[in-house]
């Protein structure tokens, strides 16, 4: 199979939706999106296979791919569970008391920072220095969803309704 089949029509689609924004020497340009996407549609996680069909689709080369895949945090390269969980512990976050949601998360789930649940419906990705909401720590991020002003019980609403 041609490694730019493994990208699913849809895939592709909204790949050259991202591609179309930038000059036609530019397809660079739209690689987070593109690896955004493919990982979106392979339950959360990037393997070499895909990035592979990324950087054909792409006309890059595959280490180009791979260097961005493993330098940003929002790339998984192994698979986890179903529903993404990061918590900041920038400075901002860590004075208005993320250390204490850190805990509490990792108690509630019986996991530690970069585990998933044994039933695969959580994995607390590794702390964030900073998720760029500052002024609404603590805060999370929840399958790319922000939730700021966090307490104990807000917390707990929050996982308790994750499927």
């Amino acid at each position: 199979m041609s490694e730019a089949l493994l990208l699913s029509a849809h895939a592709r689609e909204e790949i050259d939706g991202w591609v179309a924004r930038y000059p036609k020497e530019q397809k660079r340009s739209a690689l987070l999106s593109a690896l955004q996407i493919v990982q979106h549609e392979n339950q959360g996680y990037l393997t070499t296979e895909l990035m592979d069909a990324v950087a054909l689709y792409l006309e890059q080369d595959k280490i180009a791919v791979y260097e961005v895949a493993s330098f940003y945090s929002m790339y998984e390269l192994e698979p986890v569970a179903r529903n993404s969980v990061s918590i900041c512990d920038n400075i901002s976050c860590m004075l208005m008391g993320s250390e204490t949601i850190i805990n509490h998360v990792e108690r509630k789930l019986g996991i530690k920072i970069g585990e998933s649940t044994e039933d695969g419906r959580i994995f607390l990705k590794k702390e964030e220095e900073c998720l760029a909401a500052c002024s609404g720590g603590p805060m999370m991020q929840v399958n790319h969803v922000y939730y700021t002003e966090l307490t104990t019980d807000k917390v707990d609403e929050i996982l308790d309704n994750l499927e």
